[in-house]
């Protein structure tokens, strides 16, 4: 069987002996119901992973004996995904799929054509369900190293990002360049926006362009904002050497 993983911080995974408590210890005992002499993985969602042996099981803690270490290092590439901000549960279902592929980072954009919008009072609500669904999905994957959701940004804010990238690209069916065939760089951040259900406004293509933002098209078919990140991330990080 697959060890299933948990996670704690960076100073317990130092430790020889790990005890999960919290919501990991309660999910690790009472939901997977681990026993001792069972295997799991703990990491601190950063590149650091312990392998581990149950020792002991409470109602709400897990005991764990550390039997190896293993760090995942940083890619020489990030993926960086700038993803327009979705209604309804959609936002959450796209940073499940692109945690799952491999993406590095996430951004929330405010699009002028967003139909959904994060108001000042429930921004931080917002952001934290991204962020439940990323670490949800980066223990489901295993993935040492989870996916960052930042800030909601502005497209001032992804405009500067788009600037400081080795590469950016701007999802467009209408393209003529391939981003299958678009060259890629060997170090930096790779970005790749991907607009609202209604596209990306004249000026915010026009704004992104001349921050050196490159469109580009995915295939044939016209895809869901939800799914376009995760579909645009798997190409590139196939050709990166990433995904074997």
């Amino acid at each position: 069987m697959i060890p299933p993983v948990f996670v704690c911080d960076r100073a317990q995974l130092g430790s020889d002996q790990i005890t999960l408590t919290g919501a990991e210890g309660k999910h690790a005992s009472t939901v997977r119901r681990m026993s001792p002499g069972e295997r799991v993985d703990v990491t601190d969602g950063a590149g650091l992973v312990a392998e581990c042996v149950v020792t002991a099981a409470r109602p709400g803690e897990l005991d764990l004996a550390v039997v190896e270490r293993r760090h995942e290092p940083e890619p020489a590439c990030r993926v960086v995904v700038v993803q327009a901000i979705l209604k309804g549960d959609r936002g959450e279902l796209a940073v499940e799929l692109m945690t799952e592929v491999g993406v590095d980072v996430i951004v929330p954009w405010a699009a002028q054509r967003c139909v959904a919008s994060w108001r000042p009072d429930r921004q931080d609500r917002a952001l934290a369900r991204w962020r439940a669904s990323a670490r949800e999905a980066a223990k489901q994957s295993r993935r040492p190293r989870f996916s960052e959701v930042v800030a909601a940004a502005k497209t001032a804010d992804v405009v500067d990002r788009v600037a400081r990238a080795s590469l950016a690209c701007v999802l467009d069916h209408g393209a003529q360049e391939a981003l299958g065939s678009a060259a890629l760089p060997d170090a930096g951040d790779i970005v790749l926006v991907v607009g609202p259900e209604g596209g990306i406004s004249p000026a915010e293509r026009a704004e992104l362009a001349a921050a050196g933002a490159v469109p580009v098209r995915l295939g044939p078919s016209v895809l869901r904002a939800s799914s376009a990140g995760a579909i645009a991330a798997a190409l590139v990080l196939s050709r990166c050497g990433r995904w074997a």
